[in-house]
């Protein structure tokens, strides 16, 4: 008899096998649209295109046979497609998933651009895209927003269609794109009458068929549809995407690693098919790589960072202790050496003005439960080591930005070499966004947070609602505007901005604006 692993190798080595297309059809049978559009990876020169055809996105194969689809791409200076200056033809493939990625090149650089598909009959909605300026440019300012923790089952997604009215040059998601838990019939807490899922809902997504189904309820969403279409993403991965608190191949549900890797396998795979990543991103098996940098002329790099498939198991079981000897047992690392020596070498070298480091778990100490209080393994806390080699390159470096999500909470943070020394100087900051949904409504005002900022003084700001953190940098300045909703488990909350804080380049430190 076949066990469930022997049938999870089988699923994996199809997986990780590149099929031969079929012949194109010419057209699918409805709309295949559903699911909207994106880009993202932007470059000077160019920027990745994406859609995925589903004309029935919630069942396992998005209603269309196990067969290849012709879809023409263009590229216009207007909304009205009236100056096209790209286009071209692919093919979405059902062995991704009926996914389309499209790297176009040779745009100008700094550029606002508009995009479509169409495949026979279907046209796509719009979207709008920005390249990046020249290489050697000398930008007067960047204007971005990061984002993180959608749960769908959570709340409404207002907040990204409050974001998609930005003016942005890129959006920064940090991770939990969705939950890989069940989903009950309704949506559960934002409990949309008008959802009736399939029973398949109610299992955690491990298998290509069941994470390519949570990906499209996710995309299904307009809110979230007008955020992919308004502006390009950057997007990482936190542990969601696969499973709660993974650790590499260290599964956090317990069972062999060699299934979990299957697992991951799967997880990665519908990741790379439903987000507008390159083709060298294209995972292999239960490897795929994430980390990249993304330049704006010479005003900032964004060092988009991967803290999950890299990383040594959590100390101390994972739990949140106020001692744990093991955190600092050498060669325990939460970036992996190959990742390390490479964000090193660039924030040394780089010679940008800003460094942003988009990642997923806060950077700075948070104890909870006062002065002596508990560590959170799963963040930098448990990881020492890798923490004082970025802070320590950051101190030789001006203009370090950390931009985190994962926690479900907005913080303001100076970042500092030692925590335990209020008096030494900040050698960076950092940005936690908070959550889209996840955690339901929130509150403005949290008891434990209060305790941390009493106790912590580099935390400057604590909140816990839902929504997201806009930023502008200039040359010489980042202001963060922390944006956020009063509610989300009903639809239409809307937006203000609870703080704003500024920091200077030369002088690191989180100033209320």
């Amino acid at each position: 008899m076949a066990t469930r692993r022997d049938l999870l190798t089988v699923g994996s080595a199809a997986l990780v096998t590149a099929l031969t297309p079929a012949p194109a059809r010419a057209a699918p049978p409805a709309d295949p649209f559903t699911l909207g559009v994106a880009s993202g990876d932007p470059l000077p020169e160019g920027v990745v295109l994406w859609t995925r055809l589903a004309p029935h996105p919630l069942e396992p194969t998005g209603g269309l046979p196990r067969a290849d689809y012709q879809v023409r791409w263009q590229v216009a200076e207007d909304e009205g497609f009236t100056r096209v200056v790209k286009d071209g033809v692919t093919v979405a493939a059902a062995a991704y998933g009926h996914s389309v990625h499209v790297d176009v090149r040779g745009l100008r650089p700094a550029h606002d651009y508009f995009y479509r598909f169409r495949t026979d009959r279907h046209i796509s909605p719009a979207g709008r895209t920005r390249t990046t300026p020249a290489r050697t440019a000398r930008p007067e300012r960047l204007r971005f927003a990061i984002a993180s923790c959608q749960n769908y089952t959570n709340g409404w997604f207002t907040a990204l269609r409050h974001l998609a009215a930005e003016d942005l040059d890129v959006l920064f998601f940090l991770g939990d794109y969705i939950y890989e838990g069940a989903v009950d019939a309704v949506g559960g807490d934002r409990n949309d009458r008008s959802l009736r899922l399939p029973d398949t809902f109610e299992l955690a997504a491990d298998t290509l068929d069941l994470y390519r189904m949570r990906y499209a309820l996710y995309r299904t969403d307009p809110d979230l549809q007008a955020a992919h279409a308004a502006v390009p993403w950057a997007l990482t991965w936190d542990d969601h995407e696969v499973e709660d608190d993974y650790a590499a191949a260290v599964p956090r549900g317990g069972g062999p690693p060699a299934d979990f890797l299957v697992h991951r396998a799967n997880a990665y795979r519908a990741y790379w098919e439903n987000q507008p990543l390159r083709r060298p991103r294209q995972p292999a098996g239960p490897d795929m790589p994430l980390h990249r940098r993304l330049c704006f002329g010479d005003l900032a790099h964004a060092y988009v960072l991967d803290t999950r498939q890299y990383r040594t198991d959590q100390a101390c079981d994972g739990r949140m202790v106020s001692v744990c000897a093991q955190r600092d047992e050498p060669g325990r690392t939460l970036l992996g050496p190959g990742q390390r020596t490479w964000l090193l070498n660039g924030m040394a070298h780089g010679g940008a003005r800003w460094n942003l480091l988009a990642q997923q778990v806060m950077m700075a100490e948070c104890r909870y439960g006062g002065a002596a209080g508990r560590l959170d393994m799963d963040k930098w806390d448990g990881y020492p080591a890798d923490r004082a080699a970025i802070l320590g390159a950051a101190a030789r470096v001006p203009g370090t930005v950390v931009l985190t999500g994962d926690i479900h909470f907005n913080y303001a943070a100076d970042l500092r070499t030692d925590f335990s020394r209020p008096d030494l100087p900040p050698v960076g900051v950092e940005l936690v966004g908070t959550s889209l949904t996840s955690g339901g409504d929130g509150a403005d005002v949290v008891p434990k947070l209060q305790q941390q900022q009493r106790y912590s003084p580099h935390l400057r700001f604590t909140n816990g609602q839902r929504g997201y953190v806009r930023c502008e940098l200039t040359r010489d300045m980042l202001r963060a505007d922390f944006r956020v909703l009063p509610h989300v488990t009903r639809p239409g909350s809307p937006i203000t901005t609870r703080a704003s804080f500024v920091s200077e380049r030369a002088r690191p430190g989180l100033v209320a604006a």
